[in-house]
C-alpha cells in the first residue's frame, strides 16, 4: 500500500470525519449511561443534552462524510464537528471538570451554520 488513495478508497479527510463521528456517537452512549447512573440534577441534565447532540451529530458526520471531495461539504462537516465538540464538550466538561459552559452557545451556533452550509452544498449538486 503506497498511502495514495485508490479508486475505491475515500480521502483521509472523509475517513477522519466519519471516524470522529463514530467516536462522538460512542462517547454519547457512555455519557448517557453515566448521566443515568452516576449523577443527578443539573449535571444529569447537562450530560443528557451533551449526549443527545454528540450522538445525533456524530451519526450525521459518519453518514454524511463525502465520498467525493467537495470543499464546501467537507468544510461544513468540519464546522459541524467543531461545533459539536464545543457544545457537547462544554456541557460535559462542566460536569467532569467544573468548567464553564460558556462555549456551548458558540458550539450551537457553529452547528446551525454547518447545517446551513450543508444545505447550500446539497442544492448545488
Amino acid at each position: 500500500m503506497t498511502g495514495y488513495p485508490t479508486p475505491h478508497s475515500s480521502p483521509l479527510s472523509t475517513r477522519l470525519l466519519a471516524a470522529f463521528g463514530a467516536l462522538l456517537a460512542a462517547s454519547a452512549v457512555a455519557m448517557s449511561a453515566y448521566a443515568a447512573h452516576a449523577v443527578q440534577g443539573v449535571d444529569a441534565s447537562r450530560l443528557h443534552s451533551a449526549a443527545l447532540f454528540a450522538f445525533g451529530h456524530g451519526i450525521a458526520l459518519a453518514a454524511l462524510a463525502p465520498r467525493r471531495q467537495r470543499r464546501l461539504r467537507t468544510f461544513a462537516l468540519c464546522v459541524l464537528l467543531l461545533g459539536t465538540l464545543l457544545f457537547s464538550g462544554s456541557l460535559a466538561l462542566a460536569v467532569f471538570a467544573g468548567m464553564s459552559t460558556s462555549l456551548a452557545p458558540v458550539g450551537g451556533s457553529l452547528m446551525i451554520l454547518a447545517w446551513l452550509l450543508y444545505a447550500i452544498e446539497a442544492l448545488r449538486r
